[in-house]
């Protein structure tokens, strides 16, 4: 198999350009970018096609900017697998609640075609489904988050390590309109110490952010819309049932926390 450098040397005789060419079209790159960074001397890209140099993101950047080329792709051949990023993003846990990037890589797998008797209103068993499968779902405006390990918020209903959909298109806080615990709507929030998941009331300029009972953790309050920012509806959630230990007490008490 070609290495990457020959492959860019291949395509850039393809366009007939010369290095020359490159590395003038690489200062009107470097000139709209406001940067040097982009630019690509003559002695540097033949170091990249002919003695393995790697390029610096800058720089690969110009390549494909010039030879009308993929980034992704021209990653991959650098053994960069942004295919798999999403899946190394999820094996990697944190402790903090925190969102996912809003729009996956361009070349994420694509799912599997759905069996044409498929009913989503009976349970169904289809083996291993990429995560995308959920975009065929109208999920335009949603995006990913994770409740951290170390975040007990609102456990039960939703376990530390839970991966949650947020619907960016319902951020209004609803004031009624739930009979129970389960139909109450969680929001996911960005302030100052991170991010969280939770009930909310709004009072005026006030939100406050309330865990679930079960957590023995305070409820937060808030200045809105300065010190918090809405990210929107938690609307869908998957998570292990394994039991979860936690690994430091609880906190006891029911006092409401007001940030300064």
């Amino acid at each position: 198999m070609d290495r990457p450098g020959e492959k860019l040397r291949k395509i850039r005789e393809r366009l007939k350009l010369t290095y020359r060419d490159v590395e003038q079209a690489s200062q009107e790159v470097a000139r709209r970018r406001g940067s040097a960074e982009f630019l690509i001397p003559l002695s540097r890209l033949a170091d990249i096609e002919n003695a393995g140099k790697v390029p610096s993101l800058f720089r690969l950047y110009t390549l494909c900017v010039v030879y009308r080329l993929d980034l992704h792709e021209v990653l991959s051949w650098y053994g960069v697998p942004v295919e798999q990023m999403s899946s190394d993003t999820l094996h990697i846990q944190l402790d903090e609640t925190h969102p996912l990037p809003a729009k996956p890589p361009r070349a994420a797998p694509v799912p599997v075609s759905a069996p044409p008797d498929l009913d989503l209103n009976q349970t169904t068993f289809w083996g291993k489904v990429p995560l995308d499968f959920l975009n065929g779902l109208h999920l335009k405006p949603h995006r990913y988050g994770l409740v951290g390990l170390e975040d007990w918020s609102m456990f039960p209903i939703l376990r530390p390590g839970s991966l949650v959909l947020i619907d960016e298109g319902r951020r209004k806080i609803a004031r009624n309109g739930w009979n129970s615990e389960f139909d109450r709507p969680i929001y996911f929030f960005e302030h100052r110490e991170g991010f969280s998941c939770g009930w909310c009331t709004l009072d005026g300029d006030r939100l406050l952010v309330q865990p679930h009972p079960a957590s023995e953790k305070n409820p937060t309050l808030f200045r809105f819309p300065e010190e918090i920012d809405v990210i929107g509806q938690v609307t869908g959630v998957a998570m292990l049932l394994e039991p979860n230990k936690r690994r430091s007490p609880r906190v006891s008490g029911s006092t409401t926390k007001t940030t300064s």
